[in-house]
C-alpha cells in the first residue's frame, strides 16, 4: 500500500529532470525521501505536505518576508537555510527546486 501524497507526486515529477544530472540522487533525511546533490540535502516534502528547500539564509528570510514560505522548524528547531514553502504552486515549486539545486554544493563552507 502506497502512502504517496499529491505533494510527493508533484515533488518527484518536478525533481525528475534534476535527477538526470550528475551528482543528483534520491536520498533520505528525517525519515523522508529527499533530493540530494553530491551528498548534500537539496529538498524534500515535509509531513505537512510542504516543499522544503535549502537556500542561503538571507534568501530564506527574503522569501519568508514575501510570504512565499515560512521557517522550517521541526520540533521547534529552526533550520536557517531551509524554507517551508506555503501552498502547492507548481511554478513556484519548480523555480525553488531549481534555485536550491543550483546553490547546494556551490555554497561556501
Amino acid at each position: 500500500m502506497s502512502t504517496e501524497t499529491e505533494s510527493d507526486r508533484l515533488f518527484w515529477d518536478l525533481a525528475a529532470p534534476l535527477l538526470a544530472l550528475d551528482g543528483t540522487e534520491e536520498g533520505r533525511i528525517m525519515s523522508s525521501r529527499c533530493l540530494r546533490k553530491d551528498g548534500d540535502f537539496v529538498a524534500m516534502v515535509a509531513r505537512s505536505g510542504q516543499l522544503v528547500v535549502k537556500l542561503p539564509a538571507d534568501r530564506v528570510s527574503e522569501l519568508i518576508a514575501a510570504g512565499t514560505g515560512e521557517s522550517f522548524a521541526p520540533a521547534g528547531k529552526v533550520f536557517k537555510e531551509w524554507l517551508a514553502v506555503v501552498g502547492q504552486d507548481e511554478a513556484t515549486w519548480q523555480a525553488l527546486l531549481n534555485e536550491s539545486h543550483s546553490w547546494v554544493g556551490a555554497e561556501p563552507g
